[in-house]
This record gives C-alpha cells, sequence and structure tokens, in this order.
C-alpha cells in the first residue's frame, strides 16, 4: 500500500463559522488552529495547505481560566527600549478585540511560510456580523464539543 500524498487537485476547501462567545481561548484557538492545517482530514498532507477557511465571530466575548486576562503580550518597536506590552484584558477593551485570538491561533501553527498562507484563511470578527454569507459557511459549534470548551 502507498503513502497517500495529495496534489492541489485533491484540496477540497469549505468554509466553517465559529461561534467564539463564551468560549474559553486555547481550546477554540487549537480547534482553528487544527482547521485551518487541514489535520482533520483523512487525506491530511504536511507540505500542502489543505486546511478550510474559517470564520470567527464574537471574538471580544471569549473567555479565558484563572489569571490570564492580567497575562502580557509583548512586542518590540525595534527602536532601543521599545519594549512594549499589553494585557489580554486591555487588548479585549480596545480597538482591536480580535487580536487575542489572533495571536493565540498563530502561535499554535508552525512558525513557517506554509502556516503564515494557512493564517490567510482565518477570518475574526469582534461583533456577530461577517461580509461571507455568499460562501455559505457550515456551522461549528465548538461549545458542544467538549464541555470544558465554555466558562460561565
Amino acid at each position: 500500500m502507498k503513502t497517500f500524498s495529495a496534489t492541489p487537485a485533491d484540496i477540497d476547501k469549505k468554509w466553517i463559522l465559529i461561534d467564539a462567545e463564551g468560549v474559553v481561548l486555547g481550546r477554540l484557538a487549537s480547534i482553528v488552529a487544527m482547521r485551518l492545517r487541514g489535520k482533520h482530514k483523512p487525506s491530511f498532507t504536511p507540505n500542502m495547505d489543505m486546511g478550510d477557511n474559517v470564520i470567527v465571530i464574537n471574538a471580544d466575548k471569549v473567555q479565558m481560566t484563572g489569571k490570564k486576562r492580567d497575562e502580557k503580550f509583548y512586542w518590540h518597536t525595534g527602536h532601543p527600549g521599545g519594549i512594549k506590552s499589553r494585557t489580554k484584558q486591555q487588548i479585549l477593551e480596545g480597538a482591536h478585540p480580535e487580536r487575542v485570538v489572533y495571536q493565540a491561533v498563530k502561535r499554535m501553527l508552525p512558525g513557517n511560510r506554509l502556516s503564515r498562507k494557512q493564517m490567510t484563511n482565518l477570518r475574526i470578527y469582534a461583533g456577530a456580523e461577517h461580509p461571507h454569507e455568499a460562501q455559505a459557511p457550515e456551522v461549528l459549534d465548538v461549545k458542544s464539543m467538549n464541555k470544558k470548551n465554555t466558562r460561565s
């Protein structure tokens, strides 16, 4: 029996809609990262972009356990003494709350060219509206997959 290796003609991409309201951030990010890579498909090939297009709505209503809202995201401006930080709570209350989900998913993917291409298949929106109704996305209910996925 030969090992199956997918070609670009074999790739079938779907559109997936995930509602992040009340879902724990890390569990949401791991499910989204798996869908982006295509590891949920039996024809998964590591060197091809097999993943689906994922739409995440209500990213501003994502939950975190423990004191994770007080943890900081760090970045550097490139100038001497240019280290900056913000807590996850500050980012969620700011102008772009979807960046918390974006960073969590990005850090669960390998750091290579393919994963940067796969991240372009991710669309995150802070509110409940999204402009992708024409693609007829399938709804993936992350809340009902496992009781630990939600937090009240």
